[in-house]
């Protein structure tokens, strides 16, 4: 009996099966909130290197600890603004860009 080989797959191969094709809804989706989750264990990552609770670092901002513990553990709608001011916070450099068709805008 001989074996079959088996046919390996990319990672962008499985996700462009499973998920769909980049720029298509449910990819979108998916890339956002991965992004999302990394913002948020950023954000645990310096404020733990900081030795500053969420409810400290919540005062630094602003904000409640239940909107700190919302960003880092992406159970929430948040504003770039908050992001922005919660690394500002933590003395951390931010940049991000934009890609409009004609253009790009970075944001630092």
């Amino acid at each position: 009996m001989t074996a079959k080989k088996l046919k390996l797959y990319t990672l962008s191969e499985v996700k462009d099966h499973v998920l769909g094709e980049p720029g298509t809804p449910d990819r979108d989706s998916y890339e956002h909130e991965l992004q999302m989750d990394r913002i948020g264990e950023a954000i645990k990552e310096a404020r733990t290197r900081r030795n500053l609770t969420q409810e400290q670092l919540g005062k630094l901002v602003g904000v409640q600890k239940a909107q700190i513990s919302k960003l880092e553990n992406n159970s929430g709608n948040v504003t770039i603004e908050t992001i922005l001011r919660v690394f500002n916070a933590l003395q951390a450099k931010v940049r991000f860009s934009v890609e409009l068709s004609d253009r790009k805008i970075k944001v630092a």
